[in-house]
């Protein structure tokens, strides 16, 4: 055959390929996240780890106060170190935009923080009180960086590193890697990862959750775009290639048989290649598109709107979370990590569903309603046993941002990016009513006093799913605030997100 003929049939296997992305079992290397001797004090036990994990990603960056962390006597019109800042810099909009959401300012008191203040849910958070069962699996957690731009705090949110650093990886792709390498599903063609990150600006690098790092290819996510679901189940029909599939796989196969050969030693093996196990990896996957269509149903993805604060709209997110509970639920494949990117039920001044640089009250309002909503509607209420709603006894879910919004006015309306104080929230899964609470404080003036940090909050994920972070292309002692070995490390996350004392 000659060479242009073969790329022009191979051009609608390839499209598949890179979409579909490659997760069988990797060819080569050593299990990852297996749990290292002397660790047993971090170790959850068996029944009571988290076996799935769903992330919101709130992006844009969630104004804490209104929504997870209001502390009432902070930012006062009378407080002596920082008047009408926090939730009182727009107490009128806020007001405003409670009425208009039909919630109340109610004291709801959720936990002390770690400078012994009140620390309540929002207003805005009205939905979660009419869900105790959700909030008393809940652990708040105040989080600090200093990075202020959403191109450098979004990648860093997803993967714990910073951009640049080539062993960058969104969780997903750590999930994955773990469960590929423990070999317990080794027929799967689905895969264990799914990220939706539809929307944004492309610069933000929403996307990054979706990043392999140093994993070899296999542990890579599938990507979603929401939006077009379509044009992707058009790639998985392999139209291209017609009805000469089944000729056209057995050729590229022996061609991949050919030069996999070239690269093996009669007396020796093979020669490592990771770019060439990727692609015996790709080639495979192609072949078995039919069994991750059958996970992928065509009302997957179907359209969904929602009605919050007066607002009626089609809803995404909606979409993506209901999406993300058929996979993690599903009967035969069920996901272990989607990530799903809520840009709100319509897009905030700065972009996403919480860059608030004007209108903040009505539009936090609004877009944190609208995710609650979606998110609450897809787990089982108490004495409930829908087997396509989540539970919280084997589902941890991530309520992730980049950063928050400053605790003082921009402009007449807004709010803008503040990394030096902000909150993410850790749900069910190995939480417990008894680890309920809130990690770290943020003082009256807005900035955390004592906090966990974006690295921490990816190691302690996946502690809590029973997977040990630290390896190449993991993480490391150093990342982690004064740890000095692996061990400390492990443990001062536990403590921070997870509520959990070894």
């Amino acid at each position: 055959m000659k060479r242009r003929t073969f790329l022009t049939l191979a051009g609608g296997a390839a499209g598949a390929a890179v979409l579909a992305g490659p997760w069988t079992r990797r060819a080569r290397g050593a299990s990852f996240g297996v749990f290292p001797g002397g660790t047993s004090s971090v170790q959850i036990p068996e029944g009571e780890r988290a076996k799935k994990v769903l992330e919101i990603f709130l992006y844009g960056g969630l104004s804490p106060w209104e929504t997870l962390y209001f502390v009432r006597d902070y930012g006062t019109p009378s407080d002596p170190e920082a008047p009408n800042s926090q939730y009182y810099a727009y107490a009128n909009a806020n007001a405003n935009a409670i009425n208009t959401c039909g919630s109340t300012d109610t004291p709801r008191v959720f936990g002390n923080d770690a400078n012994n203040a009140p620390v309540e849910l929002g207003p805005f958070a009205f939905r979660l009180w009419n869900r105790q069962d959700v909030v008393d699996r809940m652990r708040i957690v105040v989080q600090r960086h200093n990075l202020e731009p959403h191109e450098a705090a979004v990648p860093q949110a997803l993967t714990g590193r910073p951009v640049g650093q080539p062993s960058a990886a969104g969780l997903g792709a750590h999930i994955q890697r773990a469960r590929l390498d423990a070999g317990l599903t080794p027929n799967r063609a689905s895969p264990h990862s799914y990220v939706f990150a539809t929307g944004g600006i492309s610069s933000d690098n929403v996307a990054a959750a979706a990043a392999a790092g140093t994993h070899p290819g296999a542990a890579r996510p599938l990507l979603l775009k929401t939006t077009n679901a379509s044009g992707f189940i058009n790639l998985l029909s392999r139209n291209t290639v017609g009805a000469g599939r089944a000729n056209h796989d057995a050729l590229v196969g022996a061609y991949v048989d050919q030069y996999n050969a070239r690269l093996t030693w009669p007396d020796r093996g093979r020669v490592r290649s990771a770019r060439t196990d990727d692609l015996i990896v790709a080639q495979q996957t192609t072949t078995r598109v039919d069994a991750i269509r059958g996970v992928l149903s065509d009302d997957l993805l179907a359209p969904r709107s929602n009605r919050a604060c007066g607002t009626t709209r089609s809803s995404i997110p909606h979409i993506g979370v209901n999406a993300a509970a058929g996979l993690l639920t599903h009967p035969t494949e069920p996901a272990s990590y989607v990530c799903v990117s809520d840009i709100g039920l319509f897009e905030a001044s700065g972009g996403g569903g919480y860059d608030t640089h004007t209108d903040n009250a009505i539009d936090t309002a609004t877009n944190f309603d609208n995710i609650m909503a979606a998110l609450l509607g897809v787990i089982n209420a108490p004495g409930e046993t829908d087997p396509r709603k989540l539970s919280l006894d084997d589902t941890l879910i991530i309520l992730n941002t980049e950063f928050g919004r400053t605790p003082t006015r921009q402009g007449n309306t807004g709010r803008n990016h503040h990394p030096y104080g902000y909150t993410t929230a850790f749900i069910g899964g190995p939480i417990k009513p008894a680890h309920k609470g809130v990690s770290g404080a943020i003082s009256r003036r807005g900035e955390a006093t004592a906090f966990g940090t974006a690295t921490e909050n990816r190691m302690a994920a996946l502690l809590a799913l029973g997977i040990w972070p630290f390896a190449a292309e993991g993480f490391n002692v150093a990342d982690s605030p004064s740890a000095t070995s692996e061990l400390a490390a492990a443990q001062s996350a536990m403590s921070k997100f997870l509520g959990r004392q070894s």
